[in-house]
C-alpha cells in the first residue's frame, strides 16, 4: 500500500512587510502577561526568604571551605 504525499505545511508566521511592528508586540505582551499566574504575597516573601537563606548558606560555605584551605596552604607551604 502507497502512502500519499502529505502537502508541506508552513508554520503559522504573522505576515507583515515592514517587519517589527511595536503596537503588536504590546498587544502581544499584554496577551502573555494575562496568562502568568502570579504569586500570591505569602508565596512571594516565603520563596523570597528561602532564597535568600541559600545564597547566605552558599556563601558561608564557601567563605569557610577557603579559609579551611587558606590555613591549610600555610601550615603546608610555610
Amino acid at each position: 500500500m502507497v502512502k500519499k504525499a502529505e502537502p508541506k505545511t508552513e508554520p503559522a508566521v504573522a505576515e507583515s512587510t515592514s517587519g517589527f511592528n511595536p503596537v503588536q508586540l504590546i498587544q502581544d505582551s499584554k496577551a502573555e502577561l494575562t496568562k502568568v499566574i502570579w504569586p500570591s504575597r505569602q508565596q512571594l516573601i516565603s520563596e523570597s526568604l528561602a532564597v535568600i537563606a541559600m545564597v547566605s548558606l552558599s556563601a558561608t560555605t564557601i567563605y569557610l571551605v577557603n579559609n579551611l584551605f587558606s590555613w591549610a596552604a600555610g601550615k603546608v607551604f610555610v
